[in-house]
Protein backbone atom coordinates (compact mmCIF):
# COMPACT_ATOMS: atom_id res chain seq x y z
CA UNK A 1 0.00 0.00 0.00
CA UNK A 2 1.58 3.25 -1.17
CA UNK A 3 -0.02 6.30 0.48
CA UNK A 4 1.77 9.63 0.52
CA UNK A 5 1.51 11.52 3.80
CA UNK A 6 1.97 15.23 4.32
CA UNK A 7 4.62 16.41 6.77
CA UNK A 8 1.83 17.55 9.12
CA UNK A 9 0.23 14.10 9.05
CA UNK A 10 3.54 12.40 9.74
CA UNK A 11 4.25 14.78 12.63
CA UNK A 12 0.74 14.37 14.03
CA UNK A 13 1.00 10.57 14.13
CA UNK A 14 4.53 10.71 15.57
CA UNK A 15 3.40 12.99 18.41
CA UNK A 16 0.52 10.69 19.34
CA UNK A 17 2.81 7.66 19.10
CA UNK A 18 5.22 9.38 21.51
CA UNK A 19 2.39 10.14 23.93
CA UNK A 20 1.24 6.50 23.81
CA UNK A 21 4.83 5.37 24.40
CA UNK A 22 5.01 7.66 27.42
CA UNK A 23 1.80 6.15 28.78
CA UNK A 24 3.21 2.65 28.29
CA UNK A 25 6.34 3.62 30.23
CA UNK A 26 4.24 5.05 33.07
CA UNK A 27 2.33 1.76 33.28
CA UNK A 28 5.47 -0.35 33.59
CA UNK A 29 5.97 -1.23 29.93
CA UNK A 30 2.55 -2.69 29.11
CA UNK A 31 -0.77 -1.08 28.22
CA UNK A 32 -4.17 -2.78 27.77
CA UNK A 33 -5.20 -2.70 24.15
CA UNK A 34 -8.44 -0.90 25.09
CA UNK A 35 -6.40 1.99 26.48
CA UNK A 36 -4.26 2.13 23.34
CA UNK A 37 -7.39 2.12 21.16
CA UNK A 38 -8.95 4.84 23.29
CA UNK A 39 -5.90 7.07 22.83
CA UNK A 40 -5.57 6.31 19.11
CA UNK A 41 -9.19 7.28 18.50
CA UNK A 42 -10.15 9.79 21.19
CA UNK A 43 -7.08 11.44 22.74
CA UNK A 44 -7.96 15.17 22.86
CA UNK A 45 -6.76 17.05 19.75
CA UNK A 46 -4.70 14.02 18.69
CA UNK A 47 -6.92 10.94 18.34
CA UNK A 48 -8.57 10.01 15.06
CA UNK A 49 -12.02 11.26 16.08
CA UNK A 50 -10.77 14.19 18.16
CA UNK A 51 -8.53 15.89 15.58
CA UNK A 52 -9.61 17.41 12.30
CA UNK A 53 -9.51 14.85 9.50
CA UNK A 54 -11.64 13.97 6.49
CA UNK A 55 -13.06 10.66 7.72
CA UNK A 56 -16.14 9.82 5.66
CA UNK A 57 -17.00 9.61 2.00
CA UNK A 58 -14.94 9.37 -1.17
CA UNK A 59 -12.06 11.43 0.21
CA UNK A 60 -12.10 9.89 3.68
CA UNK A 61 -11.17 6.57 5.21
CA UNK A 62 -14.45 4.66 4.96
CA UNK A 63 -18.00 4.92 3.64
CA UNK A 64 -21.16 4.15 5.64
CA UNK A 65 -24.62 3.15 4.43
CA UNK A 66 -26.12 6.67 4.80
CA UNK A 67 -23.25 8.01 2.68
CA UNK A 68 -24.11 5.56 -0.11
CA UNK A 69 -27.74 6.58 -0.53
CA UNK A 70 -30.62 8.48 1.12
CA UNK A 71 -32.59 5.25 0.56
CA UNK A 72 -31.04 3.87 3.75
CA UNK A 73 -32.50 6.61 5.94
CA UNK A 74 -35.79 6.62 4.05
CA UNK A 75 -36.21 2.88 4.64
CA UNK A 76 -35.46 3.25 8.34
CA UNK A 77 -38.45 5.60 8.54
CA UNK A 78 -40.69 2.59 7.87
CA UNK A 79 -39.64 1.43 11.33
CA UNK A 80 -39.54 4.83 12.99
CA UNK A 81 -42.89 6.23 11.86
CA UNK A 82 -45.16 3.68 13.64
CA UNK A 83 -43.14 4.16 16.84
CA UNK A 84 -43.31 7.95 16.59
CA UNK A 85 -47.05 7.84 15.93
CA UNK A 86 -47.50 5.56 18.96
CA UNK A 87 -45.55 7.95 21.17
CA UNK A 88 -47.63 10.87 19.89
CA UNK A 89 -50.88 9.04 20.68
CA UNK A 90 -49.67 8.60 24.27
CA UNK A 91 -48.88 12.30 24.55
CA UNK A 92 -45.12 11.65 24.61
CA UNK A 93 -42.57 13.74 22.68
CA UNK A 94 -41.73 12.60 19.16
CA UNK A 95 -37.98 12.88 19.29
CA UNK A 96 -34.95 11.14 17.82
CA UNK A 97 -31.48 11.06 19.35
CA UNK A 98 -28.63 9.91 17.14
CA UNK A 99 -25.21 8.81 18.37
CA UNK A 100 -22.26 9.54 16.08
CA UNK A 101 -24.11 11.11 13.16
CA UNK A 102 -21.22 11.06 10.66
CA UNK A 103 -21.65 13.82 8.10
CA UNK A 104 -25.34 14.21 8.99
CA UNK A 105 -26.61 12.32 5.94
CA UNK A 106 -28.67 9.84 7.95
CA UNK A 107 -30.31 12.69 9.87
CA UNK A 108 -31.14 14.63 6.71
CA UNK A 109 -32.47 11.50 4.98
CA UNK A 110 -34.77 10.80 7.93
CA UNK A 111 -35.91 14.42 8.27
CA UNK A 112 -36.64 14.57 4.55
CA UNK A 113 -38.55 11.29 4.47
CA UNK A 114 -40.64 12.10 7.55
CA UNK A 115 -41.47 15.46 6.00
CA UNK A 116 -42.51 13.74 2.76
CA UNK A 117 -44.76 11.44 4.80
CA UNK A 118 -46.37 14.45 6.49
CA UNK A 119 -45.04 13.77 10.00
CA UNK A 120 -43.74 16.61 12.18
CA UNK A 121 -40.91 15.59 14.49
CA UNK A 122 -40.67 17.48 17.79
CA UNK A 123 -36.86 17.41 17.86
CA UNK A 124 -33.77 15.69 16.47
CA UNK A 125 -30.72 15.62 18.76
CA UNK A 126 -27.19 14.38 18.14
CA UNK A 127 -24.36 13.24 20.40
CA UNK A 128 -21.07 13.62 18.51
CA UNK A 129 -17.54 13.43 19.94
CA UNK A 130 -15.76 14.52 16.74
CA UNK A 131 -15.61 18.34 16.47
CA UNK A 132 -15.07 18.42 12.71
CA UNK A 133 -17.91 15.95 12.07
CA UNK A 134 -20.22 17.97 14.34
CA UNK A 135 -19.48 21.04 12.24
CA UNK A 136 -20.26 19.18 9.01
CA UNK A 137 -23.48 17.85 10.55
CA UNK A 138 -24.59 21.33 11.58
CA UNK A 139 -24.01 22.75 8.11
CA UNK A 140 -25.76 19.90 6.29
CA UNK A 141 -28.76 19.73 8.64
CA UNK A 142 -29.18 23.51 8.69
CA UNK A 143 -29.36 23.53 4.88
CA UNK A 144 -31.96 20.74 4.88
CA UNK A 145 -34.07 22.45 7.55
CA UNK A 146 -34.01 25.69 5.55
CA UNK A 147 -34.79 24.01 2.21
CA UNK A 148 -37.75 22.08 3.62
CA UNK A 149 -38.84 24.90 5.95
CA UNK A 150 -38.87 22.46 8.86
CA UNK A 151 -39.79 23.55 12.37
CA UNK A 152 -37.93 20.64 13.99
CA UNK A 153 -35.17 21.94 16.31
CA UNK A 154 -31.84 20.10 16.06
CA UNK A 155 -29.48 20.18 19.03
CA UNK A 156 -26.03 18.73 19.82
CA UNK A 157 -25.85 17.16 23.28
CA UNK A 158 -22.88 16.14 25.41
CA UNK A 159 -24.58 13.17 27.06
CA UNK A 160 -27.57 10.87 26.98
CA UNK A 161 -30.56 12.32 28.87
CA UNK A 162 -32.03 10.24 31.68
CA UNK A 163 -35.51 8.78 31.28
CA UNK A 164 -35.40 9.45 27.53
CA UNK A 165 -38.67 8.90 25.67
CA UNK A 166 -38.33 8.50 21.92
CA UNK A 167 -36.01 6.81 19.44
CA UNK A 168 -32.26 6.34 19.81
CA UNK A 169 -30.25 5.62 16.64
CA UNK A 170 -26.61 4.58 16.18
CA UNK A 171 -25.06 3.71 12.83
CA UNK A 172 -21.59 2.15 12.99
CA UNK A 173 -20.94 3.35 16.53
CA UNK A 174 -20.37 0.17 18.56
CA UNK A 175 -17.49 -1.02 16.35
CA UNK A 176 -15.47 2.06 17.35
CA UNK A 177 -15.86 1.58 21.12
CA UNK A 178 -12.46 0.47 22.51
CA UNK A 179 -12.14 -3.26 23.08
CA UNK A 180 -9.53 -5.51 24.68
CA UNK A 181 -7.52 -8.17 22.90
CA UNK A 182 -6.78 -11.57 24.44
CA UNK A 183 -4.62 -14.51 23.34
CA UNK A 184 -4.83 -18.25 24.03
CA UNK A 185 -1.55 -19.83 25.18
CA UNK A 186 -0.77 -23.06 27.00
CA UNK A 187 -4.43 -23.74 27.75
CA UNK A 188 -5.16 -20.30 29.26
CA UNK A 189 -6.38 -16.89 28.07
CA UNK A 190 -4.07 -13.88 28.57
CA UNK A 191 -4.52 -10.17 28.05
CA UNK A 192 -2.86 -9.12 24.79
CA UNK A 193 -1.67 -5.56 25.19
CA UNK A 194 0.76 -3.02 23.82
CA UNK A 195 4.46 -2.42 24.48
CA UNK A 196 6.99 0.00 22.96
CA UNK A 197 10.20 -1.62 21.77
CA UNK A 198 12.86 -0.40 19.31
CA UNK A 199 10.79 2.71 18.61
CA UNK A 200 7.79 0.58 17.62
CA UNK A 201 4.40 -0.20 19.12
CA UNK A 202 4.19 -3.99 19.40
CA UNK A 203 1.94 -6.69 20.83
CA UNK A 204 2.91 -8.10 24.22
CA UNK A 205 1.27 -10.82 26.33
CA UNK A 206 0.12 -9.72 29.78
CA UNK A 207 -1.43 -11.38 32.83
CA UNK A 208 -4.01 -14.19 32.69
CA UNK A 209 -7.60 -13.09 32.08
CA UNK A 210 -9.84 -13.46 35.12
CA UNK A 211 -12.24 -16.31 34.38
CA UNK A 212 -15.45 -14.34 35.18
CA UNK A 213 -14.48 -11.91 32.39
CA UNK A 214 -14.62 -14.66 29.75
CA UNK A 215 -17.78 -15.57 27.79
CA UNK A 216 -18.88 -19.17 28.05
CA UNK A 217 -17.92 -19.67 24.40
CA UNK A 218 -14.28 -19.03 25.27
CA UNK A 219 -14.34 -21.25 28.36
CA UNK A 220 -15.84 -24.25 26.60
CA UNK A 221 -14.44 -23.91 23.08
CA UNK A 222 -11.49 -25.70 21.50
CA UNK A 223 -8.93 -23.10 20.42
CA UNK A 224 -5.53 -23.42 18.82
CA UNK A 225 -2.31 -22.07 20.35
CA UNK A 226 -1.95 -18.35 19.68
CA UNK A 227 -5.65 -17.78 18.91
CA UNK A 228 -6.44 -14.04 19.25
CA UNK A 229 -9.82 -12.45 19.79
CA UNK A 230 -11.50 -9.52 21.55
CA UNK A 231 -13.50 -8.81 24.68
CA UNK A 232 -16.02 -5.95 24.56
CA UNK A 233 -16.56 -4.84 28.15
CA UNK A 234 -16.81 -1.09 27.28
CA UNK A 235 -19.29 -1.71 24.44
CA UNK A 236 -21.45 -3.89 26.65
CA UNK A 237 -21.35 -1.27 29.42
CA UNK A 238 -22.35 1.41 26.89
CA UNK A 239 -25.26 -0.75 25.76
CA UNK A 240 -26.44 -1.16 29.34
CA UNK A 241 -26.33 2.60 29.88
CA UNK A 242 -28.34 3.27 26.72
CA UNK A 243 -30.93 0.67 27.73
CA UNK A 244 -31.06 2.09 31.25
CA UNK A 245 -31.62 5.67 30.03
CA UNK A 246 -34.32 4.75 27.51
CA UNK A 247 -37.57 5.01 29.44
CA UNK A 248 -40.00 4.43 26.56
CA UNK A 249 -39.37 3.94 22.87
CA UNK A 250 -36.96 2.22 20.53
CA UNK A 251 -33.21 1.75 20.13
CA UNK A 252 -32.00 0.87 16.63
CA UNK A 253 -28.43 0.36 15.47
CA UNK A 254 -26.58 -0.94 12.42
CA UNK A 255 -23.07 -2.36 12.48
CA UNK A 256 -20.95 -5.24 11.25
CA UNK A 257 -20.46 -8.27 13.44
CA UNK A 258 -21.53 -11.77 14.45
CA UNK A 259 -23.35 -13.60 17.25
CA UNK A 260 -20.93 -15.31 19.64
CA UNK A 261 -21.01 -18.73 17.93
CA UNK A 262 -19.55 -17.12 14.80
CA UNK A 263 -17.49 -14.44 16.53
CA UNK A 264 -15.54 -16.96 18.63
CA UNK A 265 -15.36 -19.61 15.91
CA UNK A 266 -12.18 -21.72 16.24
CA UNK A 267 -11.19 -20.80 12.69
CA UNK A 268 -11.30 -17.03 13.35
CA UNK A 269 -7.68 -17.17 14.45
CA UNK A 270 -6.69 -13.49 14.44
CA UNK A 271 -9.79 -11.76 15.77
CA UNK A 272 -11.53 -8.91 13.97
CA UNK A 273 -9.44 -5.82 14.76
CA UNK A 274 -8.82 -3.65 11.72
CA UNK A 275 -7.43 -0.22 10.84
CA UNK A 276 -8.80 1.88 7.99
CA UNK A 277 -6.96 4.61 6.13
CA UNK A 278 -8.13 6.21 2.89
CA UNK A 279 -10.38 3.26 2.02
CA UNK A 280 -7.62 0.74 2.67
CA UNK A 281 -8.14 -2.01 5.27
CA UNK A 282 -5.00 -2.56 7.33
CA UNK A 283 -4.50 -5.50 9.68
CA UNK A 284 -1.84 -3.77 11.81
CA UNK A 285 -3.72 -1.76 14.49
CA UNK A 286 -0.50 0.15 15.30
CA UNK A 287 -0.25 1.63 11.81
CA UNK A 288 -0.22 5.45 11.87
CA UNK A 289 -1.99 6.05 15.21
CA UNK A 290 -4.20 9.11 15.03
CA UNK A 291 -4.54 8.89 11.25
CA UNK A 292 -6.29 5.52 11.03
CA UNK A 293 -9.72 4.50 12.18
CA UNK A 294 -9.62 1.43 14.44
CA UNK A 295 -12.58 -0.94 14.67
CA UNK A 296 -13.58 -4.39 15.77
CA UNK A 297 -16.65 -6.37 14.76
CA UNK A 298 -19.60 -6.33 17.17
CA UNK A 299 -20.33 -9.47 19.22
CA UNK A 300 -24.11 -9.25 19.12
CA UNK A 301 -25.04 -11.93 21.65
CA UNK A 302 -23.47 -10.09 24.58
CA UNK A 303 -24.81 -6.77 23.30
CA UNK A 304 -28.31 -8.30 23.43
CA UNK A 305 -27.71 -9.69 26.93
CA UNK A 306 -26.53 -6.26 28.07
CA UNK A 307 -29.79 -4.70 26.88
CA UNK A 308 -31.91 -7.45 28.43
CA UNK A 309 -30.12 -6.93 31.75
CA UNK A 310 -31.79 -3.50 31.85
CA UNK A 311 -35.27 -4.98 31.48
CA UNK A 312 -35.94 -4.04 27.88
CA UNK A 313 -39.10 -5.63 26.49
CA UNK A 314 -37.84 -7.14 23.26
CA UNK A 315 -34.61 -7.56 21.30
CA UNK A 316 -34.30 -7.94 17.55
CA UNK A 317 -31.42 -8.97 15.29
CA UNK A 318 -31.25 -9.69 11.60
CA UNK A 319 -28.93 -8.96 8.70
CA UNK A 320 -29.12 -5.56 7.05
CA UNK A 321 -30.48 -6.90 3.75
CA UNK A 322 -33.44 -8.64 5.42
CA UNK A 323 -34.20 -5.56 7.54
CA UNK A 324 -34.12 -3.15 4.57
CA UNK A 325 -36.19 -5.44 2.37
CA UNK A 326 -38.79 -5.79 5.15
CA UNK A 327 -38.73 -2.00 5.43
CA UNK A 328 -39.71 -1.69 1.77
CA UNK A 329 -36.50 -0.22 0.38
CA UNK A 330 -37.29 -1.60 -3.07
CA UNK A 331 -40.64 0.20 -3.23
CA UNK A 332 -39.00 3.42 -2.00
CA UNK A 333 -36.40 3.13 -4.77
CA UNK A 334 -39.23 2.93 -7.32
CA UNK A 335 -40.85 5.99 -5.73
CA UNK A 336 -37.82 8.19 -6.27
CA UNK A 337 -36.49 6.72 -9.52
CA UNK A 338 -37.78 5.52 -12.87
CA UNK A 339 -36.32 2.14 -13.95
CA UNK A 340 -37.00 3.06 -17.59
CA UNK A 341 -34.48 5.91 -17.29
CA UNK A 342 -31.09 4.21 -16.90
CA UNK A 343 -29.21 7.46 -16.40
CA UNK A 344 -31.06 8.35 -13.21
CA UNK A 345 -31.93 4.86 -11.98
CA UNK A 346 -28.47 3.26 -12.37
CA UNK A 347 -26.98 5.09 -9.32
CA UNK A 348 -30.04 4.04 -7.30
CA UNK A 349 -29.64 0.44 -8.45
CA UNK A 350 -25.91 0.47 -7.64
CA UNK A 351 -26.49 1.76 -4.12
CA UNK A 352 -29.20 -0.85 -3.56
CA UNK A 353 -26.78 -3.56 -4.62
CA UNK A 354 -24.17 -2.39 -2.10
CA UNK A 355 -26.69 -2.13 0.73
CA UNK A 356 -28.31 -5.53 0.08
CA UNK A 357 -25.73 -7.79 -1.54
CA UNK A 358 -24.29 -10.60 0.58
CA UNK A 359 -20.89 -9.77 -0.92
CA UNK A 360 -21.19 -6.12 0.17
CA UNK A 361 -23.07 -4.91 3.29
CA UNK A 362 -26.17 -7.10 3.18
CA UNK A 363 -25.05 -10.03 5.35
CA UNK A 364 -22.10 -8.88 7.47
CA UNK A 365 -23.96 -5.76 8.63
CA UNK A 366 -26.74 -6.37 11.14
CA UNK A 367 -29.74 -4.42 12.36
CA UNK A 368 -30.19 -4.68 16.12
CA UNK A 369 -33.03 -3.14 18.12
CA UNK A 370 -34.77 -3.22 21.47
CA UNK A 371 -37.91 -1.60 22.78
CA UNK A 372 -39.37 -0.38 26.04
CA UNK A 373 -43.06 0.14 26.73
CA UNK A 374 -44.08 -0.34 23.10
CA UNK A 375 -46.99 -2.51 21.99
CA UNK A 376 -44.65 -4.53 19.78
CA UNK A 377 -41.14 -4.37 18.38
CA UNK A 378 -40.87 -3.78 14.64
CA UNK A 379 -44.23 -5.44 13.86
CA UNK A 380 -44.14 -7.82 10.91
CA UNK A 381 -40.38 -8.25 10.99
CA UNK A 382 -38.74 -11.65 11.12
CA UNK A 383 -36.66 -12.25 14.27
CA UNK A 384 -33.34 -14.09 13.89
CA UNK A 385 -32.71 -16.59 16.68
CA UNK A 386 -29.90 -15.99 19.14
CA UNK A 387 -29.58 -19.13 21.29
CA UNK A 388 -29.93 -18.55 25.00
CA UNK A 389 -31.60 -15.14 24.80
CA UNK A 390 -35.15 -14.38 25.88
CA UNK A 391 -37.01 -11.09 25.60
CA UNK A 392 -40.65 -10.55 26.51
CA UNK A 393 -41.92 -12.70 23.66
CA UNK A 394 -39.00 -12.87 21.27
CA UNK A 395 -35.86 -15.00 21.10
Amino acid sequence: MDITLTSLETEHSALLKAKIASQIALKGGWLPFSRYMEMALYEPRMGYYSAGAHKLGAGGDFTTAPELSPLFGAAICSTLLPVLEGLKEKGLPTQILEFGAGTGKLATSILTRLNDLGFHLDRYDIIEISPDLAQRQQERIRNTVEQLDLKTPCNWLTGLPENFKGIILANEVIDAIPCDAIIYQNGFWYWYGVAFENDKLVWKVGAPVEQPRLPESLLSGNFSEGYVTELHTPANAWMQQVAKHLDAGLFLTFDYGFPESEYYHPQRLEGTLMAHHRHHAIQDPFHLPGLCDLTSHVEWSQIARSALAQNVDDVYLTNQAAYLLDAGIGDIALEIGDPSDPETFLPISNSLQKLLSEAEMGELFKAFAFSKKLESLLPGYVIEDLPGLRGRNRL
